[in-house]
């Protein structure tokens, strides 16, 4: 399908459609709801690069995440796939920019957070983590009318294009079942080590997992750790806790903090199962060593190039994206960790 088929079958002139597409010039609302019929039905998508030329710039799009080493790196994984959506898309004429943050710093988030709104992206794709410093970015954002997908997370009453991510509260089910089968039926307490207990999915995955403890009436004590302190959650604020808790059986960290976990039951001389999230380095090498025993991956890579390309997809080629794309419950035990 052309733009002089789509005008042969609306019975006005290519330059009639090309306003209507490019959204140029006046065209009466009868003929333009004709020819966006047409286009709806053949499902015609307008040539990228001739856009771009008609637009006589680029479109820009920003990625808005924390820094790549925080989070032990988790960022970093999220942070490569959106370069291979860059490669698939920087060719079409489409700019990228990558704007890092600091979580952990209430200044470092707003200098950076006024720096992207001041750029005036076509488009903007974020982890809504910390609601309470980030709602009101994002209702800049909406009040600007700039397009927006999530990747990583969801946030009530927020109104993105597409968001990508996980069902929190399943996948703590998941971990919560995933300690069950390892275990059998705890005879002694679990633990859930909360971390980031301000973020919304991480309470969701907390949740999950408390509800299958109910479910199977095994007893749980949670421990729920603040980002807003400044800082990861230490090993030595995990062993202190290990020490407050010398019977338990089992722990369930909701971020990708297994390693931490790991690291001070070897320091307290401690044996209990362990799940976490995220198969980032450190988190493999101990699930692939024993001290790890489950882990629950969220496939961060391609939530960072889905995000980038639906935005594409809904901005350059005016594509309908879905409104949610939801990520699988990959679970990883010794035996399966990819090479």
């Amino acid at each position: 399908m052309t733009i002089k088929e789509i005008a042969v079958l609306a019975g006005v002139s290519a330059g009639t459609v090309d306003r209507v597409i490019y959204r140029r010039g006046r065209v009466s609302a009868e003929t333009k709801k004709k020819i966006e019929a047409i286009i709806e039905r053949y499902q015609f998508t307008p040539n990228p690069i001739a856009r771009r030329l008609k637009r006589n710039r680029a479109y820009r799009f920003c990625a808005f995440l924390p820094r790549q080493d925080q989070d032990a790196g988790y960022w970093g994984q999220v942070l490569e796939g959106i370069r291979e959506g860059v490669t698939q898309i920087a060719p079409l004429g489409i700019e990228t920019e990558i704007i890092e943050f600091d979580r952990y710093s209430i200044r470092g988030f707003h200098r950076a957070s006024a720096s992207l709104l001041s750029k005036r992206p076509e488009g903007i794709l974020l982890s809504p983590i910390m609601p309470d410093k980030i709602k009101g970015f994002i209702t800049k954002i909406q009040d600007s009318e700039i397009p927006c997908v999530f990747f990583d997370a969801d946030l009530p009453g927020a109104k993105p294009l597409c968001a990508i991510g996980q069902d929190s509260f399943r996948g703590g089910y998941l971990a919560g079942r995933l300690m069950h089968l390892l275990a059998g039926k705890p005879t002694r307490p679990v633990a859930v080590l909360d971390a980031h207990g301000e973020d919304y999915h991480i309470t969701r995955r907390r949740d999950g997992f408390l509800r299958y403890a109910g479910e199977q009436g095994f007893s749980a004590v949670v421990r729920e750790y603040s980002g807003y302190k400044g800082s990861e959650i230490s090993v030595d604020e995990i062993a202190l806790f290990l020490r407050e808790h010398p019977d338990l059986g089992g722990v369930f960290i909701t971020n990708c903090m297994a390693h931490r976990v790991a690291e001070a039951a070897k320091q307290e001389k401690r044996n209990f199962l362990l799940v976490g999230y995220d198969l980032i380095p450190k988190n493999r090498e101990l699930l692939r060593n024993g001290g790890i025993h489950a882990i629950i991956s969220q496939r961060p890579e391609e939530q960072g190039r889905e995000a980038l390309l639906n935005l594409y997809r809904h901005v350059v080629l005016e594509q309908r994206i879905p409104s949610k794309i939801e990520i699988p419950l990959d679970v990883y035990i010794k035996e399966n960790i990819p090479l």
